[in-house]
């Protein structure tokens, strides 16, 4: 079976603008939840979120691009772009561009022009709306739109499935690339989910949290809404070794499942299934995972869950394998969420370093794991876990492998 391995990694988080930033961020433990600013929250439940700051269209994009790109789009494109430059894909060369892949993960998709086209056909009474209304807000949009600026003519194309958005693309990405129909694949996810509508719709679910998030804590309350891009350059081992490129890690294996149960409630069977599936495929033992990058939403029930799930997969390994929730800084990016913290997997195998759960004051005696709180904790590791668990019970589990292992 071919070897999967990465050679580029952007992003564009709360934690900062690109890569290098979102590492060093993490590994000191910054919590980005603030209270939102883009736009006027007072009438909101939820007045916090994890945004990216200082982001200004206006400095990244010309008025023409901005006709075209919702806000969700121009974070993943900015994100590919980093990558795609950090990997030096040779995307001139017509031939590799053909056989090179994009796969994007969303689950909102163009959620703010939605809202402003929205507001105003029924407040502002609107005969029409702007003739690229369509382009912008379909989920693809920000597929086509990388494939667009840098010639990829390879398969094209975006996975939606909530907050295992990005984890599928990886998956799919993956596939892809060992069936040998193409080289390379620019992968991951994106989402702009932090706008009036979309705060308001998440309260209504009672699953968001006022202040802070604390992932497996006694005392979480919720969810904390985060926004950003992050994407992967994945290539077959002989790809990259053949363009001499530097290989960051290698993607050792996935798995995926359903829980087939219910639409917002997780069931521990589906998240199991998923990380026994990512252990065979990558043909390591429960044993030889040093980390996991929980999915740890802050949610009372996720976190039990998972803690369960975690249980049952990795039986007395439980108590010794390390696991955190960085979405305890960076927020929960929905669709984004998996390829976010597929690159913490990337840093903590770079650095032989474990980012923390932040925010964390009480251990929950029913969430009895090894967690790393606080302080990113040193540690010698090889093979790391991300856990992404969606509603609907969509799930993905990735194992990352230190590149020289």
């Amino acid at each position: 079976m071919k070897q999967i391995v990465v050679t580029g990694r952007g992003s564009l988080t709360a934690l900062g603008m690109d890569y290098p930033a979102f590492a060093e961020r993490l590994m000191r433990g910054e919590c980005a939840i603030a209270p939102i600013t883009r736009f006027d929250a007072s009438a909101l439940q939820i007045q916090v979120a994890a945004q990216i700051p200082g982001y200004q269209e206006q400095d990244w994009f010309d008025e023409g691009a901005l006709s075209q790109l919702d806000r969700f789009a121009q974070y993943g494109m900015l994100a590919a772009q980093q990558a795609i430059r950090e990997a030096a894909l040779p995307l001139q060369d017509e031939q590799f561009a053909r056989r090179t892949a994009i796969l994007l993960g969303t689950g909102c998709g163009g959620q703010e022009t939605q809202e402003q086209g929205y507001h105003r056909l029924y407040v502002q009474g609107a005969k029409r709306f702007h003739p690229f209304t369509v382009p912008k807000l379909i989920h693809s949009s920000v597929a086509s739109q990388i494939s667009i600026a840098h010639k990829v003519t390879g398969p094209v194309f975006t996975t939606s499935s909530a907050c295992s958005s990005a984890g599928h693309a990886i998956a799919m990405s993956v596939l892809l690339l060992r069936s040998g129909m193409v080289d390379a694949a620019i992968t991951g996810g994106t989402e702009a989910c932090i706008t009036f509508a979309t705060v308001r719709a998440w309260e209504g679910l009672r699953v968001m949290a006022k202040s802070l998030c604390r992932p497996f804590c006694k005392q979480r309350d919720g969810m904390v809404l985060g926004e950003g891009a992050a994407v992967l350059v994945l290539e077959t081992r002989e790809s990259a070794e053949a363009r001499g490129a530097a290989i960051f890690a290698e993607l050792a294996g996935f798995g995926m499942s359903s829980d087939a149960h219910n639409p917002v409630q997780a069931h521990v069977d589906g998240p199991v299934a998923a990380m026994q599936a990512a252990l065979q495929d990558a043909g390591l033992s429960a044993e030889q995972i040093d980390y996991i990058n929980a999915h740890g939403t802050g949610t009372h029930l996720n976190d039990l869950v998972e803690t369960q799930a975690i249980q049952q997969v990795f039986g007395g390994h439980a108590r010794t394998v390390a696991v955190s929730s960085s979405k305890s800084m960076h927020g929960h990016t929905l669709g984004a969420a998996s390829a976010v913290e597929s690159l913490a997997c990337l840093a903590a195998l770079q650095e032989q370093k474990i980012p923390p759960t932040v925010n964390f004051l009480d251990a929950d005696p029913q969430c009895d794991l090894n967690l790393v709180t606080n302080q990113a904790r040193s540690q010698p590791l090889s093979a790391v876990m991300n856990n992404s668990f969606a509603f609907g019970g969509l799930n993905t589990s990735l194992i990352f492998k230190a590149a020289s292992t």
